[in-house]
């Protein structure tokens, strides 16, 4: 079984930009969240796949942390069945350490073995050395969830 295209949409705007999905249960539907929060990209040196988690070949960069982006329209983009960035993710300066990095992820935490939203692959690798601050523009960091 497939879901639709319409409610595949619904659902990746709830998730990712905090929107109530109407007339699920009752005319008030699916609600958002009342705080939205924010979602964390993370980068990885591999494919962390779907069953992985949000750690899963993370790299571990000095200077490395994930990035908070809110669940909004300023934070993601939603064209179904595509998910954006709607602004610029910038990470912390490598101050040591060489990693290549070649996919994203999104997830629910700062930190830790955390569940992934999804991820998917940079358009090109990117090498990291002391001195690179890893920075996407918008609509770089791009996934399809299907």
């Amino acid at each position: 079984m497939s879901a639709s295209n319409d409610f595949e949409t619904d659902l990746l705007l709830l998730v990712f930009n905090n929107t109530d999905i109407a007339n699920i249960g009752d005319a008030a539907g699916l609600q958002n969240s009342a705080t939205a929060g924010s979602l964390y990209v993370a980068l990885h040196t591999a494919d962390p796949g779907e069953a992985g988690k949000q750690n899963t070949s993370e790299t571990s960069y000095t200077g490395y942390t994930r990035v908070a982006v809110a669940r909004s329209g300023a934070g993601w983009t939603v064209s179904n069945p595509t998910v954006s960035n709607a602004a610029a993710v910038t990470f912390g300066l490598c101050t040591a350490g060489t990693p290549t990095l070649t996919y994203f992820s999104i997830g629910y935490e700062s930190a830790g073995a955390t569940k992934m939203i999804c991820s998917g692959a940079l358009t090109a690798s990117l090498a990291v050395s002391p001195g690179i601050t890893p920075s996407f523009a918008i609509g770089q960091l791009t996934t399809t969830v299907d």
